[in-house]
């Protein structure tokens, strides 16, 4: 992953350019914002976590035969627990555990720094692991992070200190997004992609934040159905 960190001064620069022109320059006044105030009424926002319980309820409900034969799958293939757990940093600033299903074996990052995955070609990925990462499967144990109250359906993915450090260092906004549940589907992800370089991650901040300042029910639903849709059809994204 160091190949992608070599000159923080150039993309900070191209990231400062970009910034300026991005469709958000209206709502920033051409500046980097301090604050940025959500279009959403407060009644929008219990809305939107009344609807995070109720299909959090029932999908976990529905998908229980699938979330059951992947658990059995990685169980038997890779001898392991098939729940993975790791720190992220959620609403607030805050830390909690996202839980996804294995896909990496477990000395993923035994050399001690964090590391993203370098997409299908990654050899830490066991195959089942990385059939599940490229129809998303992976994240439905995170289902029981919105009935926690850790995350939302919809939102921005949360991230880990050791990168969102290095995010800050080059677009400090990035604490805007604390206002916020992070969310297991994200406009982000959906038109970005898995983020595996600063450059994405810096794209992804810059959606992330057109989320936060638009946000409403309707919008959420939609990215729901575009997901689910890109999911089923075998899109991948």
């Amino acid at each position: 992953m160091t190949n992608h960190y070599t000159d923080l001064d150039n993309l900070k620069t191209c990231y400062e350019k970009d910034y300026l022109s991005f469709p958000l320059r209206s709502a920033f006044a051409q500046e980097r914002p301090q604050k940025l105030k959500s279009k959403a009424s407060p009644m929008s926002y219990k809305a939107k976590r009344a609807m995070d319980i109720a299909v959090a309820v029932a999908g976990l409900i529905c998908i229980s035969p699938v979330f059951a034969v992947i658990y059995i799958a990685i169980r038997w293939s890779d001898g392991c627990n098939p729940i993975f757990s790791q720190e992220r940093i959620g609403m607030h600033g805050r830390e909690f555990y996202i839980y996804k299903f294995r896909s990496m074996r477990v000395d993923a990052e035994s050399a001690g720094a964090p590391q993203l995955c370098n997409g299908d070609d990654d050899d830490r990925l066991t195959p089942i692991g990385r059939f599940l990462r490229a129809h998303h499967l992976d994240e439905i144990p995170q289902l029981w992070n919105v009935l926690k109250g850790d995350m939302s359906l919809v939102g921005y993915r949360p991230e880990r200190k050791f990168f969102i450090n290095q995010i800050r260092a080059l677009a400090p906004e990035y604490d805007l997004l604390y206002s916020m549940r992070p969310g297991v589907f994200s406009y982000a992800t959906l038109y970005n992609g898995y983020t595996d370089t600063m450059a994405k991650m810096l794209t992804r901040l810059r959606m992330d934040l057109d989320y936060l300042r638009d946000f409403s029910i309707t919008t959420d639903l939609r990215i729901i159905s575009l997901t689910l849709t890109s999911i089923l059809t075998g899109k991948k994204f």
